[in-house]
C-alpha cells in the first residue's frame, strides 16, 4: 500500500509539472481518471474550438487583428487556455488556468484516438492542430517562448544585444521586413541549421559556423515543424493501439461518433410542423435548399425514385424543415408512382420505413436530420446514387457545370472550387450560400443542411413564415440588403445512429 501511494504521489507530481506552461506538445498521455460525461464534454468542445479554428483560418489572413480577436473570443467561450501564467486562486463560478490546461491536455488526446482512423481525418487534424498551436506559440512573450522551447529540449539559444549589435547588417540584409529601428525590437535565435532547412531553402535566414540566425516572427515555423512530425509520428501509433481502446464497449460509441460530431443545434426537433405545404418545396428547393439536397429533389423529380441513401438523407431533411409524417407519405408516394413503382408496392416496400423514419414503427426511435460531417464522411455515393455531399463527391468539372446551371458567377465558381481543392467542404458550401443569397458574410459557420434552410429562411422570409415563398416564382432571387446573425444554440451532441433504419430502405 505503501508503494501505491508513493507511486500516486509521484503521478501527481508528473502531472502537475505538465500544466506549468501553457503550451505543450502532447508528448505525455493523461493519466487522469475521467467520468464518460466529462470525456465527451471535452472532446466535443475542442471539436468545436478547430471547427472555429478551420473557418477562421479560410475567411481571413491569420496574423490579422480580426483573426487573433475572434480566435481569443472562442477560447474564452469553451475555456481553453491561452495565457502564460497559472493563476491558482479558486474563483467560484471561474474555472482555474490549471482546469483549463488540462482540459486542453485530455480533449487533444480524446481527438487523437477519433481522427487516427483514417489517412484525410489524420490530415484534417494534424492541419487544424498546427493553425491552433501557431497561434497559441504566436501570442506568447519572447520570455515564455523560450521557456517553451527549453522545456522541450528544443535548445535554442535567443542573441545576445552585443552579437546583434556586432551583425546588424547581416541580420537586416537577410530577414524580411527588418530595418535598423525594429532589428532592435525582434528577438534572434541561434539554431543549428539543419534544424532550419525550410528558412535557408527560401533565404530567409543568416548563417554563419553551422547556425541560422532566425527572427523572432520565422521561429514558429521550426516549433510546427517538429510539433507535425511529432503529432504525425504518434497518430500512426495510435491508430495501431485503436483495436484495443475500441474493444471497450463504453468508448468505442463515443469514438465512431466523434469523427463526424455534429455540435450545433438539435433538428430532430420539428419546429415547423405542417407549416410547410407539399407546394412549396419546389419553390423551396430553388432557393433555400442546401446543393446536397437541391441536388437530390432534382433527381427524384426527374427519375421518380432515389435509391435508399438518398431517400433517407433527403426525407430526414424534409423531416427537419417541418414536413408531417401525412404529407411525406403523400410526397413519397405522388413521386414513385409517376415512375415505375404502382401504388400498391410503395405501400408494401417503401410506407413502412417512411413512418419508421418518424419513431412511428420499429424502435419507436426519433431520427435526426444528417449533419452535413455525416454526409461527407459515411456511405459514400456509387453508379446510381444521388446522396452524398456535391463539393466532397462529385467531379470538380461536374460541380463547376452544376454552378453554372444555377447562374454562379465565375468568380464565385472560382472561389467555390478553391475551397474543395483545400477540401474544406462546409466552407465551399457556405461560400454558394452568400452566393446564392448575395451577401458578403453569412454570419454563421455552417454544420447542418436544416441550419442552411432555417438561415436561408431567416434572409428571405424575414420571420414572417415560410407561407410567402410559394407566393414567389421559383425562378426570380431576392437579394436581400444584409445577412442577420442567427441566435446562438445551446451545444449538444447530436446522436446519429440510424440503428436498425438501413435495412428498412434497402430497394428490392
Amino acid at each position: 500500500m505503501q508503494f501505491l501511494g508513493r507511486r500516486k504521489k509521484l503521478i501527481s507530481s508528473s502531472q502537475s509539472d505538465l500544466y506549468d506552461h501553457c503550451l505543450q506538445f502532447y508528448g505525455q498521455p493523461p493519466l487522469d481518471n475521467i467520468s464518460l460525461i466529462e470525456f465527451e464534454t471535452f472532446a466535443v468542445e475542442r471539436l468545436k474550438l478547430l471547427k472555429t479554428v478551420e473557418n477562421l483560418g479560410v475567411s481571413y489572413v491569420k496574423t490579422t487583428d480580426q483573426y487573433i480577436k475572434k480566435l481569443e473570443a472562442e477560447f474564452l467561450s469553451l475555456n481553453f487556455p491561452f495565457r502564460a501564467e497559472v493563476d491558482d486562486r479558486k474563483v467560484p463560478g471561474v474555472t482555474s488556468e490549471y482546469e483549463k490546461r488540462r482540459k486542453d491536455h485530455i480533449s487533444h488526446f480524446i481527438l487523437r484516438l477519433a481522427y487516427c482512423q483514417t489517412e484525410d481525418l489524420r490530415r484534417w487534424f494534424i492541419q487544424q492542430e498546427m493553425d491552433l498551436f501557431r497561434y497559441r506559440f504566436g501570442i506568447l512573450s519572447s520570455k515564455h517562448k523560450t521557456e517553451f522551447l527549453h522545456k522541450n529540449n528544443l535548445k535554442y539559444e535567443t542573441v545576445s544585444a552585443e552579437e546583434k549589435k556586432n551583425l546588424r547588417d547581416k541580420l537586416i540584409n537577410s530577414s524580411y521586413g527588418l530595418s535598423g529601428i525594429t532589428l532592435e525590437e525582434y528577438d534572434f535565435y541561434r539554431v543549428p541549421f539543419q534544424d532550419a532547412l525550410d528558412l535557408v531553402r527560401t533565404r530567409k535566414v543568416y548563417l554563419l559556423a553551422g547556425n541560422a540566425y532566425i527572427p523572432q516572427n520565422e521561429i514558429v515555423t521550426i516549433v510546427l515543424n517538429d510539433f507535425r512530425t511529432r503529432l504525425s509520428k504518434a497518430l500512426a501509433v495510435t491508430a495501431r493501439s485503436l483495436p484495443a481502446v475500441q474493444s471497450d464497449e463504453r468508448l468505442q460509441p463515443l469514438l465512431s461518433h466523434l469523427s463526424h460530431a455534429y455540435v450545433g443545434q438539435d433538428y430532430s426537433i420539428q419546429k415547423n410542423v405542417g407549416k410547410i405545404s407539399l407546394e412549396q418545396i419546389d419553390p423551396l428547393s430553388g432557393k433555400s435548399f442546401p446543393l446536397c439536397m437541391r441536388h437530390l429533389h432534382k433527381a427524384l423529380r426527374e427519375n421518380h425514385h432515389l435509391r435508399h441513401g438518398g431517400r433517407m438523407q433527403y426525407g430526414l431533411f424534409l423531416k427537419g424543415i417541418g414536413l408531417t409524417l401525412e404529407q411525406a407519405m403523400q410526397f413519397w408516394r405522388s413521386e414513385f408512382v409517376k415512375g415505375k413503382v404502382d401504388a400498391d408496392k410503395f405501400d408494401k416496400a417503401y410506407a413502412y420505413s417512411i413512418r419508421h423514419m418518424f419513431g412511428k414503427e420499429g424502435k419507436r426511435t426519433d431520427y435526426t436530420p444528417y449533419s452535413c460531417m455525416k454526409v461527407i464522411l459515411s456511405n459514400p455515393p456509387s453508379q446510381g446514387d444521388y446522396h452524398g455531399c456535391p463539393f466532397r463527391h462529385s467531379d470538380p468539372e461536374l460541380l463547376k457545370q452544376k454552378l453554372q446551371s444555377y447562374k454562379i458567377a465565375p468568380g464565385g465558381i472560382n472561389q467555390i472550387l478553391e475551397l474543395v481543392k483545400g477540401m474544406h467542404y462546409q466552407l465551399a458550401c457556405q461560400k454558394y450560400f452568400e452566393l446564392t443569397h448575395s451577401v458578403e458574410d453569412a454570419g454563421f459557420s455552417l454544420n447542418h443542411p436544416n441550419q442552411y434552410f432555417t438561415e436561408s429562411q431567416k434572409l428571405l422570409g424575414g420571420g414572417q413564415g415560410i407561407k410567402k415563398e410559394v407566393e414567389m416564382s421559383q425562378k426570380s432571387q431576392e437579394n436581400p440588403p444584409s445577412a442577420s446573425r442567427p441566435s446562438q444554440a445551446n451545444p449538444k451532441q447530436a446522436q446519429e445512429e440510424m440503428g436498425d433504419l438501413d435495412s428498412f430502405f434497402q430497394d428490392e
